[in-house]
């Protein structure tokens, strides 16, 4: 019994630290600023209806690995359909992330 529960806890190490990892930026894409003074909700898909995952804190920088259109949403970089995935089933609205762009700076999501 003590064999499977160290099978089910190094099973689930790999997501817990690829999450850390990708919340303390160590892998090797472009991240991108939320907007100051704000802490962004992560949903599950492109708009304020899906569920949250979690709540960014202040200062935070995201990547953004493909976006996809959805909820138009206005923030404090303007209004915009598109929302940016940041890890695997986790989007935040392009308007709290500054891109430099108000289009799309990743490829469209699947």
């Amino acid at each position: 019994m003590a064999m499977e529960e160290q099978t089910d806890s190094t099973t689930a190490a790999p997501d817990i630290t690829e999450d850390v990892a990708t919340l303390a930026g160590s892998d090797d894409v472009t991240r991108y600023p939320i907007a100051p003074g704000y802490r962004v909700n992560v949903r599950t898909g492109p708009g304020t209806k899906y569920g949250i995952v979690r709540t960014l804190p202040y200062g935070m920088k995201v990547p953004v690995y493909c976006q996809k259109p959805g909820e138009r949403v206005t923030g404090p970089y303007g209004t915009s359909n598109v929302w940016d995935n940041i890890a695997n089933g986790q989007f935040v609205s392009d308007a709290y992330v500054h891109t430099g762009s108000d289009g799309y700076i990743a490829p469209r999501c699947d």
